[in-house]
């Protein structure tokens, strides 16, 4: 396991027809990502895209479908992805270490793999290396978001 770096992700992302977001500016007191020697953490993305949540509301129970929440979660991990770039350098290799999906679950709702797949489809795309990953139901979310992911990284020395 190897890691790409953010170019490299990059370029990967697009052969699926993918981007990475601008960084979202915090939307309280925290930073988007925060890097130790050789690890990232990010915060909690939500599904932005252009300052705008992409999707609201609860999924399941007449609300959103996981197909939906699935599509929320990979809007959110772009997002992370793009937080764990902006304190990487050009040269470090990145590779994902764990994953977690917050899901806006709406009582009985039990399909949350489904809607973490979306999150763990892109990271797939965009690292081609397995992660760890945990799916998390919840009341609700920051802002009415129906999912947040948040992410950790290895960060490799320069091949």
């Amino acid at each position: 396991m190897t890691g790409r770096t953010c170019d490299e992700v990059r370029r990967a992302l697009t052969q699926e027809g993918l981007a990475l977001p601008p960084v979202t500016p915090p939307l309280a007191a925290y930073q988007p990502a925060v890097r130790t020697t050789s690890t990232i953490y990010t915060a909690g993305q939500l599904p932005m895209r252009d300052g705008s949540l992409t999707h609201t509301g609860q999924v399941g129970a007449g609300g959103l479908s996981a197909a939906e929440g699935a599509a929320a979660a990979g809007v959110a991990a772009l997002a992370a992805i793009a937080a764990a770039c902006s304190v990487a350098t050009e040269q470090e290799a990145l590779r994902p270490v764990k994953v977690t999906v917050f899901v806006a679950a709406a009582d009985g709702f039990h399909d949350l793999p489904q809607v973490a797949d979306g999150a763990s489809a892109v990271f797939a795309a965009a690292f081609a290396e397995p992660h760890a990953r945990s799916a998390v139901g919840v009341r609700e979310l920051p802002r009415g978001a129906s999912v947040e992911v948040e992410a950790i990284f290895a960060v490799l020395p320069p091949q």
